[in-house]
């Protein structure tokens, strides 16, 4: 590959794209530099496609290398292994905006990859990962239509920001990242707080300006240096295969779309496709590229009828209309021993959601290019493979599971309280029971109402929509809370989650160009409708949050103390506060600030590990009285125990009379005694006096 370098102005940043210098075997290689940060994009394709194949084999990682910010990774294991929660999401985004943007029948398998090698902590990554895999692609032989770009943008005190730095994100009410080409919007995905549709919108149009000057760039330097594209190895279907899959089927399947139920009409479809292979493909023929034509034409001729049937009749396969709304049924405290739960079925689609509430310990723990860091806040989604009626693997969460668990969470988010009101760790089970269309909106929906069922002082509720669209030519149709046949079939999934003031969180993917700004405001407008017939179908259930937690959830009270003496409450090696938890059986967790938070379900266990720590930490004061315990008797006077520590009662502080001995006072050890501080040295040595209180109390 020829060494060159092209800069782009973006915002108020200069990307720079540099190409022949690492990695040249690749099929395309650039690195793209901001500020000190670096990211290295790969692609490479195989020279074939493997036979019988039905689908683009596209596969994308990207990875953040510990040794870019200066540090290894923490644990045993140095070495970087299972991708983050980051880094899966960061690949999702990358794979949404490229996957549309190959040329039709490209079945070749694909690979892009993608490495943060040097970080400054200022411009964040991820969006350069994107610009960068796209690069390589316009730079390669591989049959990329054209170039994408992708740009984040913030808002703070009402003025949008083109790829802010960390520390503005912070303090930004939008975080935004979209990528699309010069002429469309291909990828969405955002989180703000309350931001309303025109502001949505306003947003979304600045950061795409930012895209096209990206792409303008990149067009002139494919011209410049880009490899010939490899057409050869695309794949078209004949029109005698159409023809025969239509004539085969194509009747009955129009008749088979319209079954309202997801499971008779999926049943009907599957058998009309078995006759029609057996129709199409003579008997004895095994080819597997006749087969892979005949089902691939199938799918078509399904999504055209689906179409047709919707433009041309403004209904839908389940008989709705474009607006229409699936039935909303809500059940909560549905499980009686967790903490709050909600049971929310729209249509065929259900989410058992389930509210958990904990101390710090509770948190979940992570580690990133910033450091290490826990989140008080958390949702987790389940994606069973009954809740398809399917026989699936098991394990470890995958990259769906993953990404719609953080859209839900970061649609919740904006609606917690502080921790200053709230001091606990919250999370969120969303469990999939039923699918089909929007399980992520559906845990939006369920978590918030398990949420106000565990009693959590919620800002306001919240509730998310899917909006599809079917786009042919100069008609379209857009379309409310959209079936998995809509969403697989159709152009659009805008997923929108908010209330009818505002929006919290928002994630569009689109298969084709064409969406227009008009058609995204109409779709914008279309679901601020449906959120608010969603939520007040909620509001009926359940109008507010429980005022009283489930007996089952701990309970948690802070204390402060001086962030000097926390060193007390730890003790060596952790053994003082470990005592603790052990005799009283509570939990606890203190901060930097000297914040203790103590968590417990049994209210006497956690008073007395509060008086414990009271006493480790708190300071007499000279002149303040307090009642203590007597521990020992001296010739000299009393030992008398005042929050963990001894002080002197002398003899001559005993009584308003002398005392000839300490054995003629009238105390004795173990007897509680009101004692007022007299003094406290440079030691620590402290001096009290009983015969104060009587003076005082006498009048003498």
């Amino acid at each position: 590959m020829q060494r060159d370098t092209i800069t782009v102005p973006v915002g108020e940043k200069t990307l720079k794209f540099e190409t022949g210098k690492v990695a040249r075997q690749a099929g395309g290689s650039v690195l793209v530099h901001c500020g000190e940060t670096v990211v290295l994009a790969t692609a490479c394709a195989t020279g074939s496609a493997t036979e019988g194949i039905d689908f683009f084999p596209l596969r994308v990682d990207y990875q953040e290398r510990y040794s870019s910010v200066g540090r290894t990774a923490s644990g045993f294991i140095k070495r970087e292994g299972r991708p983050s929660e980051r880094e899966i999401l960061a690949s999702r985004f990358i794979d949404r905006t490229l996957r549309p943007m190959f040329e039709d029948g490209y079945y070749n398998e694909v690979q892009v990859l993608a490495y943060v090698f040097s970080f400054d902590g200022i411009h964040t990554p991820d969006v350069l990962a994107i610009c960068a895999a796209s690069a390589a692609l316009v730079l390669s032989d591989i049959p990329l239509i054209k170039p994408v770009g992708a740009v984040r943008v913030g808002m703070i005190d009402g003025h949008f920001i083109i790829n802010p730095s960390s520390e503005e994100l912070k303090k930004s009410k939008l975080d935004l990242i979209l990528a699309g080409t010069e002429d469309a919007i291909l990828m969405i995905e955002g989180f703000c707080d309350f931001l309303t549709e025109e502001q949505v919108l306003e947003s979304i149009e600045i950061g795409h300006k930012a895209i096209r000057s990206i792409c303008h760039h990149l067009s002139a330097w494919r011209e410049k240096l880009g490899k010939p594209k490899k057409l050869d190895s695309l794949r078209t279907i004949s029109q005698e295969v159409h023809n025969a899959v239509h004539a085969s089927v194509g009747t009955l399947l129009a008749s088979a779309l319209q079954i309202v139920s997801k499971t008779e009409r999926e049943k009907a479809i599957a058998e009309l496709q078995r006759t029609m292979l057996q129709t199409v493909i003579p008997e004895g023929t095994e080819s597997k590229a006749l087969k892979t034509d005949a089902l691939l034409s199938f799918k078509k001729l399904q999504s055209t009828l689906m179409r047709n049937m919707i433009l041309d009749t403004q209904k839908r396969i389940d008989g709705r209309g474009l607006k229409e709304i699936r039935s909303i049924d809500v059940e909560q405290s549905l499980l009686p021993r967790t903490h709050g739960s909600s049971l929310f079925t729209r249509g065929e689609t259900q989410a058992l959601a389930v509210c958990t509430l904990g101390g710090e310990n509770t948190a979940q723990r992570f580690e990133d290019l910033h450091g290490e860091g826990s989140s008080k806040f958390y949702l987790q989604y389940f994606f069973p493979p009954f809740s398809v009626g399917e026989v699936g693997r098991m394990g470890a969460p995958g990259r769906r599971e993953i990404g719609h668990g953080k859209l839900a969470e970061r649609s919740l988010a904006a609606i917690l309280p502080t921790q200053e009101e709230f001091p606990y760790v919250i999370r969120i089970e969303s469990n999939i029971t039923e699918s089909n269309g929007s399980s992520s909106m559906a845990s939006v929906c369920g978590g918030c109402l398990a949420l106000m069922d565990a009693g959590v002082p919620i800002k306001r509720p919240v509730a998310g929509i899917a909006m599809g669209l079917i786009l042919e030519g100069d008609r379209h149709a857009i379309l409310s809370d959209i079936l998995g046949a809509e969403d697989s079939l159709g152009d659009m999934d805008f997923k929108i989650a908010g209330d009818d003031k505002g929006i919290t969180a928002f994630q569009m993917d689109i298969k084709v160009e064409g969406i227009t700004h008009t058609i995204m405001r109409h779709a914008l407008m279309q679901a601020k409708e449906g959120r608010a017939f969603i939520l007040h179908k909620m509001l009926a259930v359940c109008p507010q949050a429980k005022k009283e937690m489930s007996i089952y959830a701990p309970r948690i009270e802070t204390m402060q103390i001086k962030p000097s003496k926390i060193g007390i409450v730890i003790g060596p090696g952790g053994k003082q506060i470990r005592a603790i938890i052990e005799e009283t059986g509570v939990q606890i967790d203190i901060n930097d600030a000297g914040i203790v938070s103590i968590a417990s379900t049994n209210p006497e266990a956690m008073e007395k590990a509060k008086k414990i720590i009271f006493n480790l930490t708190a300071e007499v004061e000279i002149g303040k009285i307090y009642t203590g315990r007597i521990v020992s008797t001296v010739p000299f006077g009393f030992f008398v125990e005042i929050f963990g520590k001894e002080g002197l009662c002398h003899i001559s502080e005993v009584s308003t009379q002398r005392l000839a001995t300490i054995q003629d006072a009238p105390f004795r050890d173990g007897d509680m005694i009101e004692v007022k501080v007299l003094d406290v040295n440079d030691r620590g040595q402290i001096k009290l006096s009983h015969r104060a209180i009587l003076e005082q109390t006498t009048g003498r």
